[in-house]
């Protein structure tokens, strides 16, 4: 048997290290455009603001190591077309501009996500950077070491983009955040969240403007970024980040297999596309989410690699079924610790759901001890079967683990009444009698 995979990121460097587990016997060959493999962006942040000095550590593997595990390894290698009848992909030699083909009996398909690119006039002004790749962030470093490089604008106010304003703050920078929504993060977080982190990030000096729509980039006479135009103001700019979200990479089998509209393909329990015998991980799936009982696009480092693995484990024959996914996630923003899975109240009531929820503040732990943590947590459940479809954790302290818990629940379809009576043990060391996590649920209305 005869595996091609794709695209050789987290997705990818998943499926081919467990196809070397799984079918020891089978030949392995991978191909990507880029020159490097297995880069962890969501590490780009710590970099650009010098909380690691050496990048190597954000990459957990080499070509070289895959070559050692019998993978045939082809980097700088871009596929531009696949015959889906004939078992063909085609491509091109980055560096030589050779063209090349190959046969497979099964192909995997991690081709992943590209940042959407705003229909906005300016886009390609120089100091207009998006944040994703390896490429990208050395990009950024390298800019910022420009001693003229003193006002940064950030685009979007998701993950990567609150992540960088802290960064850029760090090395002293003029930060101005610009969010087209009425909150940062208000795809994860309701406002009892939100209100305190943005709060806490215009008390270190970054200018949030939110329920802003960028409008166009304006430059020099040499074409560098010089403002940034919104429907409300402007503002100076030396260098922007533009971080509006991504989509799938879609471009070689869009119109040849099953795709949500934004292109993410659609798999069954097995990975296994519209084609039997074509799989896909990673960015460019649609994976099976357990909040809405269906297909979503959650991009995530989590998912890719959990779907690598399985494209792995059923490239031969389905085995192993994917269990779901509750879009778990995790942020630090200065000394702020915030944690969700499955829906905000927000994105539920947005989606049309008929829900109730319960929020609790309280101390980690017994008020006679020393000391002790406050902690916020919601949750948010079906106001007809009580079903939880989803919690937020936010502290000081590090609780972000326990959303874990929230997420199993999610999975296995407690409702909130069940998980109000889980088994958690209690010492004073760590928690009260009544923990947060179940007084939250027991307060449920």
């Amino acid at each position: 048997m005869k595996v091609i995979v794709i695209g050789n990121n987290h997705a990818g460097t998943a499926a081919v290290t467990h196809l070397r587990k799984f079918y020891p016997e089978a030949e392995v060959v991978s191909y990507d455009r880029s020159d490097n493999i297995s880069f962890l962006a969501c590490g780009i942040a710590l970099w650009v603001g010098g909380t690691i000095r050496d990048p190597k550590g954000l990459f957990y593997a080499t070509p070289e190591g895959l070559k050692e595990m019998g993978v045939k390894v082809n980097m700088g290698c871009e596929v531009t077309s696949v015959d889906f009848d004939a078992k063909t992909v085609r491509g091109t030699i980055l560096a030589t501009g050779e063209a090349f083909a190959d046969r497979y009996d099964k192909l995997i398909l991690a081709t992943g996500s590209r940042p959407i690119m705003p229909p906005i006039e300016g886009v390609d002004l120089d100091g207009v950077m998006f944040s994703k790749l390896y490429q990208d962030a050395q990009t950024i470093v390298d800019r910022l070491r420009i001693p003229e490089v003193r006002k940064v604008v950030v685009v979007g106010a998701g993950y990567i983009g609150v992540e960088l304003v802290e960064a850029f703050r760090r090395l002293g920078r003029e930060v101005t955040l610009i969010e087209a929504t009425d909150r940062v993060l208000s795809s994860y977080f309701d406002p009892e969240f939100t209100e305190e982190l943005e709060t806490r990030l215009r008390e270190r000096g970054v200018q949030v403007r939110t329920a802003e729509k960028v409008l166009k980039l304006l430059g020099d006479s040499r074409g560098r970024v010089r403002r940034v135009v919104t429907d409300r103001g402007e503002y100076e700019a030396d260098l922007v980040i533009l971080c509006v979200g991504f989509r799938p990479d879609s471009d070689l089998y869009r119109g040849k297999l099953e795709t949500l509209p934004n292109g993410a393909l659609l798999t069954d329990a097995y990975m296994r596309t519209s084609d039997a015998d074509v799989l896909a991980c990673g960015d460019c799936v649609a994976v099976r989410s357990n909040v809405c009982d269906g297909p979503a696009y959650i991009a995530l480092a989590t998912n890719a690699v959990r779907t690598g693995i399985l494209c792995a484990a059923n490239v031969a024959e389905p085995k192993v079924p994917f269990p779901g996914v509750q879009g778990s996630n995790a942020i630090k923003v200065y000394d702020y610790n915030l944690a969700s899975t499955g829906f905000s109240e927000t994105v539920a009531r947005a989606r049309g759901l008929d829900v109730k929820s319960s929020f609790l503040e309280d101390a980690s732990r017994p008020e006679f001890m020393p000391s002790s943590d406050r902690v916020k947590v919601k949750v948010v459940y079906d106001a007809a079967t009580r079903r939880l479809l989803g919690a937020q954790i936010s502290s000081k302290g590090d609780y972000t683990l326990a959303i874990h818990t929230f997420s199993l629940a999610i999975q296995k379809h407690m409702t909130v009444d069940e998980f109000a009576l889980v088994d958690f043990f209690f010492l004073p060391h760590f928690n009260k009698p009544l923990s947060w996590l179940t007084a939250v649920a027991l307060e449920a209305k």
